[in-house]
């Protein structure tokens, strides 16, 4: 793999255990500019049913239900899942389930909004996750992918992000994956630049 490929973590081994729970209460502190970036974004309202693809302890997702949206929050690790449940209590607009953008456990054109926020890069298959996404969002649905913005050549923890090019190519194959209207922008919403990556299901 290649250090332009979008997914350039896919062989990451996943958070579990004790471990995964500190990074989980970290990123539910540190995530707070980005998923009100997201909401603002993709302009959530009560009329949107999202899906949070990768959605960690669960900021995003409790961000979207915040401003109306019902909610599905997806992750492939049950640490994850277990400590978003503990964070959120039982609210009915919010639902967990344990899965992976690769095959995605929703009804098709089910989603008016479908979003992942610094997941991108872990993903094992980026063809087999957009087919995945083009298929539960609904025709004119919205598309966001945020990653975190890195230096060329950055290693380590630093690395967990893109570059400009990298975004540039992750909307490039949102077009391939017969997505409309891909963007990219840069934000810095909080103390971390991010690049921004929109595309709407035709």
């Amino acid at each position: 793999m290649t250090a332009d490929a979008v997914n350039h973590h896919a062989d990451h081994p996943g958070f579990a255990g004790v471990t995964g729970l500190l990074i989980g209460l970290i990123m539910s502190l540190a995530g707070g500019a980005a998923a009100r970036l997201a909401a603002d974004v993709a302009s959530v309202s009560n009329a949107d049913r999202v899906i949070d693809v990768g959605c960690g302890p669960g900021t995003a997702v409790r961000e979207a239900a915040r401003r109306g949206a019902r909610v599905t929050g997806v992750d492939p690790a049950p640490v994850m899942l277990r400590l978003a449940r503990t964070l959120t209590g039982d609210r009915p607009a919010i639902t967990w389930v344990d899965g992976a953008v690769e095959a995605l456990p929703e009804r098709d054109a089910s989603a008016t909004v479908v979003w992942s926020l610094a997941t991108v890069h872990h993903w094992r298959d980026v063809t087999a996750g957009l087919a995945e996404i083009k298929r539960v969002l609904a025709p004119g649905g919205r598309f966001l992918a945020i990653e975190r913005l890195v230096r060329p050549g950055a290693t380590g923890v630093a690395s967990h992000g893109w570059t400009t090019q990298q975004g540039e190519s992750f909307a490039a194959q949102c077009l391939a994956a017969g997505f409309t209207d891909a963007r990219v922008e840069n934000h810095t919403p909080g103390r971390r630049a991010l690049v921004v990556v929109t595309a709407v299901r035709p």
